[in-house]
């Protein structure tokens, strides 16, 4: 199978390359390296760096590929940022998507996997969280993902296109073998940080708000492993291949821990202590996301492995220990 995978040098997308390769099928990277890495790009994909947002790009792409399917991971994902400037936000990641499609469309491509998020359902106040909940944003970022998805849902209706849409949690995490991880800059998921103030990178970190209703005081997210992530993704891809119609699946463990619950877990994998201060909340952030994935695992048979919080921590702090400075040098923030 050739599969397309737009955002290939980002966390997610590379190691989605790094399994479907394992797996023996063709892979062609497209990503324009505005936070991906182009070391993290499987040497044996075939690479184009460029930008979505230009048809006359994805069309010199698609005249030279057969693309059997497409993995859309390429989008601005920082919440925050999404509050401050949401125009960035709708012109990469819903203008791209519209671009895509349009490609799609033009060459007769009908399978499209599509990286969502649990921020298309908002301040829910029922967990485990369920596809058929309500979809009420409270964040820019969630509001372009969701719009999205209605997006390659109208062009199912216009031009026969099936798209799997993957709302996921937080994800985390990184190949056991360390080959590839977790790199931003900035960096702004919460493990990854934490583990910088294991590696002295960082003095402290800083834990936004503790007075949330939950049990501690912190935000509770559910955490998937990368891997797990990414099997789910080849599954979707399948599923379309062989037939399935255009769905929505939740993706998560099921299971929440809240940011204190992460510390404790980090200091017990790394052994370092760790210090941490309350700020203030950030905007747009939840209290609580855990998902439901029982659909996902009836419909694709998919059944995450790693579950584990110590699992998973001691994976991101391995490929951390092996790449303190990532894929670039960085200094002390």
């Amino acid at each position: 199978m050739n599969v397309l995978v737009l955002g290939g040098a980002g966390y997610i997308g590379s190691h989605a390359v790094y399994q479907l390769i394992e797996q023996n099928h063709h892979v062609i990277v497209i990503d324009n390296l505005s936070t991906g890495h182009h070391e993290a790009i499987h040497p044996e994909a075939q690479f184009y760096q460029g930008d979505i947002r230009e048809i006359d790009f994805l069309r010199e792409v698609f005249e030279h590929e057969q693309i059997d399917a497409v993995i859309h991971f390429a989008a601005n994902s920082l919440v925050g940022e999404s509050m401050e400037n949401p125009l960035k936000y709708f012109d990469n990641n819903v203008y791209g998507t519209q671009v895509l499609l349009q490609a799609m469309q033009e060459f007769g491509i009908k399978n499209i996997v599509f990286s969502s998020t649990a921020a298309t359902y908002g301040e829910l106040e029922s967990v485990p969280i369920t596809e058929e909940m309500p979809t009420i944003p409270t964040n820019t970022y969630g509001e372009t993902k969701l719009t999205m998805e209605k997006l390659m849902r109208w062009c199912e209706q216009a031009y026969d296109m099936r798209y799997v849409s993957l709302r996921y949690f937080n994800v985390a995490g990184a190949r056991e073998d360390a080959a590839i991880g977790e790199d931003h800059d900035p960096e702004t998921h919460l493990i990854p940080i934490v583990l910088q103030v294991a590696l002295d990178q960082r003095d402290f970190i800083t834990i936004y708000g503790e007075d949330y209703q939950t049990v501690d005081g912190t935000c509770i997210r559910d955490y998937i492993h990368v891997e797990d992530l990414i099997d789910a993704h080849i599954r979707a891809v399948e599923y379309l291949q062989n037939g399935g119609e255009s769905n929505i699946f939740n993706l998560g463990s099921s299971q929440g821990f809240s940011v204190k619950e992460i510390v404790k877990a980090a200091r017990q994998v790394t052994g370092h202590p760790i210090p941490e201060k309350i700020g203030e909340r950030r905007a747009g952030d939840p209290s609580t996301l855990i998902a439901s994935s029982a659909k996902a695992q009836a419909v694709l048979g998919w059944s995450p492995s790693r579950t584990d919080i110590t699992t998973i921590l001691t994976d991101a702090w391995r490929w951390h220990q092996l790449r303190p400075q990532g894929y670039h040098n960085r200094t002390k923030q």
